[in-house]
């Protein structure tokens, strides 16, 4: 069950992403904010969600590369914020967008790939 809501709660996140980034580059500052704030209370999802995950992983073997993924998780986050604030400051955001990307591989291949969990009933 913490998978799905995981899972339901990052897509949730890029939806939002990118409406603030589509806002933004509208002109619409306020209703970017509104979004944005929206999506910073579904950061606190993706983090209990994802430290739910976390903590199953604890006893197992793969216990580092899901603390990795967690990292890589976080980082994520952190530059999606950071593209959020810099584009309503009008400010470059070419460096956060390719940490985001190398961020969003990194956890994909390691949720999806690497660790055993997946989707289980």
């Amino acid at each position: 069950m913490n998978t799905h809501l995981h899972v339901t709660a990052w897509v949730l996140a890029v939806i939002l992403f990118i409406v603030v980034v589509v806002l933004h580059k509208s002109g619409k500052a306020k209703g970017a904010k509104i979004v944005q704030m929206i999506l910073r209370l579904d950061y606190l999802l993706i983090l209990y969600s994802g430290g739910t995950l976390l903590a199953a992983y604890f006893s197992g073997p793969q216990m580092g590369e899901a603390i990795f993924k967690g990292l890589a998780g976080i980082w994520a986050i952190f530059a999606m914020e950071m593209i959020s604030l810099k584009m309503g400051r009008e400010e470059a955001t070419k460096s956060w967008w390719i940490q985001l990307a190398i961020a969003i591989i990194l956890t994909l291949i390691l949720g999806f790939g690497r660790l055993g969990f997946g989707f289980l009933p």
